[in-house]
């Protein structure tokens, strides 16, 4: 087999200032075949003309989650370039062309991307790695992690996919989330394992299960419609912004 040539993969990080949420891309510069993660409804076309002047081949379309804060582009996505919709498979949208299970792998150009189940800030949350970088949603954020308090979240499970999954990664693996609420862009697995206010690598189940359960944060804004939406994957063309 040949031997893949690193310098052909291509990354992008998008930042939405409404939602403070990242959409990324990875691609294959020679083939041009691409992914994006986490887009949003909002920001389609805008994000569609970006895909256009880069002339990626948009293979898949890959939610980490159900999202609560925003609504998912990824229906216009594929109704616009063909791409696949991808979600976890514990989530059981069934509008989505795959439910990827742990461990399975998506294929662009010469690269691939790999899942990892890691439920506890919803319960069908994925996460994706791909050449140095683990694409973490709303499980592992910079310096802290997402909220358990809702879509059958639960913290000890969080706690196991931090802990277990995670954190097992070499210890300069990038960390791109789904969200920052401080201007930061990127961490690393021994960044959030020394300084993650709620999960560092020396913070007990038992501690994090009490920081988890009094956080009483308010309730995301837009849940009430973003979860009902996403779940049927945002179809509905006059829903487009």
């Amino acid at each position: 087999m040949d031997q893949i040539n690193k310098s052909n993969f291509e990354f992008r990080q998008i930042f939405d200032t409404k939602t403070c949420t990242f959409t990324y891309l990875v691609f294959d510069a020679e083939t041009r075949e691409g992914i994006i993660i986490d887009p949003i409804r909002e920001n389609f076309s805008k994000n569609l003309k970006y895909i256009e002047e880069l002339e990626i081949d948009l293979k898949y379309i890959v939610d980490t989650h159900v999202h609560a804060d925003h609504v998912t582009s990824s229906c216009f996505f594929k109704d616009a370039t063909g791409a696949k919709i991808v979600f976890g498979k514990i989530t059981e949208v069934k509008c989505a062309d795959i439910l990827i299970k742990d461990g399975e792998e998506l294929e662009f150009g010469s690269f691939s991307i790999r899942a990892i189940s890691t439920p506890g800030h919803t319960e069908g949350c994925t996460s994706f790695y791909t050449e140095g970088r683990l694409f973490t949603g709303d499980t592992l954020l910079i310096r802290s992690c997402g909220r358990t308090d809702f879509q059958n979240g639960d913290p000890v499970k969080l706690y196991e996919s931090v802990k277990k999954k995670l954190y097992l990664f070499p210890e300069d693996t990038l960390i791109y989330p789904g969200h920052d609420y401080s201007g930061r862009t990127v961490s690393t697995i021994i960044e959030e394992k020394k300084f993650n206010v709620r999960i560092s690598i020396n913070r007990t189940l038992k501690d994090f299960i009490l920081i988890m359960n009094t956080l009483d944060l308010p309730t995301p804004k837009m849940i009430d419609e973003a979860v009902k939406l996403n779940k049927k994957v945002a179809n509905q063309n006059h829903l487009l912004m």
